[in-house]
């Protein structure tokens, strides 16, 4: 199974072509259709006859009430062409050479019907309706690249952009469609939250997580040349390769009706004070896992970053991250210390990076961290919330500047 190292390792090589597979994009696409009835949609790194999404988006044309829909390549995709080619279906004549091989091109469908007489709809049809003019497929001049002028230009014909974008350009994709303002569902690394050009969107409910991915790996197809080294990888009955990435999300900023469903707590603060220890960096309590968030606590919480998955934005409020670019920190460590698990000692900072918790004896068996003869362990990046309806007023920072260390409920 190719986990983070796989995934970091590939974006690190730029091999990070991964193509979604359609039962992914069936399983998300089915809570938008209402978004869709009358909207050029855009998929603009798909190449038409290999991307699952053009496929889903032309052979659902009708059933969604597309408007029209466009779909463009870059030049040498690893995929194009592998199954028809722009040479098969340019002027209603076969004009296929290896000089067309893996030439950007445009895609642009405004009618979906049963083009060859068979009595269903299918590719076959695509491909007679590019041949036979009613829908058009051309050469860009450009490279086909999304960040070239040409492809931007596409972005002020479409109303919402659906794509799986190179997960090495997630940041420079998500800023564009931020600049011209649209409505997307892409796919990415959970991982992505955390980037500083990413959560401040989360934070100011510009973007969210989308329905159906919250736990578990996805396979992706790459290019033939991409290793199949981790387990879980293989080749599919047509021949193509596929690996297996762990932690992948969808990321939109069309409203799901999921979104809004109060997340139900259990847990409380009171009592179980021990379970929820303060961090010493940050005004906040550790909440190690999503379900455990106690119910009768206003402060400040640290949450895991797959909180995202079940967050409500009119039950939580998000307040920041335990990223040092974040700057929400409310201390910095000097001269520190790591141990690692083994006992190897060494100078580092990162503790500065991330939430830090103060322990009264040094950890056996794992890496903790020794600043100014203090040990502290350091917990996994939270993002920062408080629960907008309390059952109660707890708050252990609020509390102890104020010289109550008991808290006061308000809870019934």
């Amino acid at each position: 199974m190719a986990g983070n190292s796989a995934l970091n390792a590939a974006i690190g090589a730029k091999k990070d072509e991964f193509y979604t597979q359609s039962a992914d994009i069936e399983k998300e696409m089915r809570y938008y259709r209402r978004h869709f009835k009358g909207k050029t949609v855009l998929c603009n790194c798909d190449d038409p006859f290999e991307s699952n999404f053009f496929k889903y988006f032309v052979l659902n044309f009708n059933k969604l009430k597309l408007k029209k829909l466009i779909a463009t390549c870059y030049a040498g995709s690893p995929i194009a062409n592998r199954q028809l080619s722009i040479g098969d279906m340019v002027d209603g004549e076969s004009k296929h050479n290896d000089a067309e091989e893996n030439k950007p091109y445009k895609a642009v469908v405004t009618t979906v019907h049963d083009a060859t007489g068979d009595g269903g709809i299918d590719m076959l049809d695509v491909k007679k309706l590019f041949e036979n003019g009613e829908n058009k497929l051309t050469e860009l001049q450009g490279d086909g690249d999304f960040r070239s002028k040409e492809c931007a230009a596409l972005l002020d014909e479409a109303d919402i952009v659906v794509t799986n974008p190179p997960f090495s350009l997630f940041r420079e994709y998500v800023a564009q469609l931020m600049e011209h303002d649209k409505k997307f569902i892409i796919i990415g690394n959970v991982n992505a939250i955390t980037y500083k050009e990413v959560f401040p969107l989360i934070m100011q409910n510009r973007m969210w997580l989308g329905a159906s991915i919250h736990s578990g790996d996805r396979a992706f197809y790459v290019p033939d040349d991409y290793p199949l080294n981790a387990s879980g990888c293989g080749v599919d009955d047509d021949g193509r390769r596929f690996i297996r990435v762990k932690g992948v999300r969808w990321y939109t900023n069309l409203d799901l009706k999921q979104r809004h469903e109060e997340m139900i707590l259990v847990k409380r603060y009171s009592g179980s004070e021990e379970n929820f220890p303060c961090y010493d960096n940050y005004n906040a309590i550790d909440v190690s896992m999503t379900k455990d968030i106690p119910e009768d606590y206003a402060g400040m919480m640290g949450v895991p970053i797959t909180f995202l998955d079940k967050y409500n934005p009119d039950q939580f409020e998000i307040l920041g991250i335990t990223k040092t670019w974040f700057g929400a920190s409310s201390k910095r460590y000097g001269k520190q210390i790591q141990v690692d698990r083994n006992g190897k000692q060494s100078l580092v900072s990162k503790l500065n990076d991330g939430p830090s918790l103060m322990v009264s004896d040094a950890p056996a068996g794992k890496t903790y961290y020794i600043v100014d003869g203090k040990y502290y362990v350091q917990s996994y990046q939270r993002i920062l919330i408080r629960n907008k309806n309390p059952r109660g007023s707890f708050d252990c920072f609020t509390d102890k500047t104020s010289g109550n260390d008991e808290g006061v409920s308000n809870a019934d």
